[in-house]
């Protein structure tokens, strides 16, 4: 069976020049073409297709998803070393993974303040909000509910790291809001 580029731009969210440009630099090669000389694909054709938008989306760059390919090719006197390229993309993907997961806690972190600050803003619109006034530590005058509620660390490790290194932020509010 053979699927059109027009297929496969619709269901694998790439576009025809990204197509193309994967064939002339032969990441994807041996292309067919129907009677009207338009491209058609095979399903094996679109299986690597998905699997180039896979490794390209986790951050594998193009020479290396060729150097794969072509490692690919030869058979399987290169199967340990395709093996080693994917264990060795899976550990930087984790790495990555992993460092978003702590940007994330900030995000939420951060979030959280502004939803404890809410009412006190609503209550002063106009009032500006640099680091005068006084340190309130957290813990002291909001509830650790309302804050970490919002917080769903990864596991028990990173739960009492980020909770003790969290607890122990500051908070700047004006004296007159206390």
């Amino acid at each position: 069976m053979f699927f059109s580029m027009k297929y496969v731009v619709e269901n694998y969210n790439i576009t025809a020049k990204t197509l193309r440009f994967y064939e002339e630099q032969g990441i994807l090669p041996n292309i067919s073409r129907d009677e009207k000389g338009n491209r058609v694909y095979t399903e094996q054709q679109i299986d690597w297709i998905s699997f180039i938008l896979c490794l390209k989306e986790t951050g594998m760059p193009l020479s290396k998803i060729k150097d794969y390919k072509e490692s690919y090719e030869m058979g399987n006197s290169t199967y340990l070393e395709r093996e080693e390229m994917l264990k060795k993309h899976k550990i930087e993907l984790q790495k990555k993974i992993e460092e978003s997961l702590k940007h994330m806690e900030e995000i939420n972190y951060k979030l959280a303040m502004y939803e404890l600050q809410k009412d006190e803003v609503r209550k002063n619109p106009n009032h500006n909000f640099k680091c005068h006034g006084l340190e309130v530590n957290i813990v002291d005058t909001r509830g650790l509910n309302q804050i970490f509620g919002m917080l769903q660390p990864t596991d028990e490790q990173t739960s009492s790291k980020y909770l003790s290194r969290k607890i122990t932020s500051r908070l700047y509010l004006p004296s007159d809001w206390l």
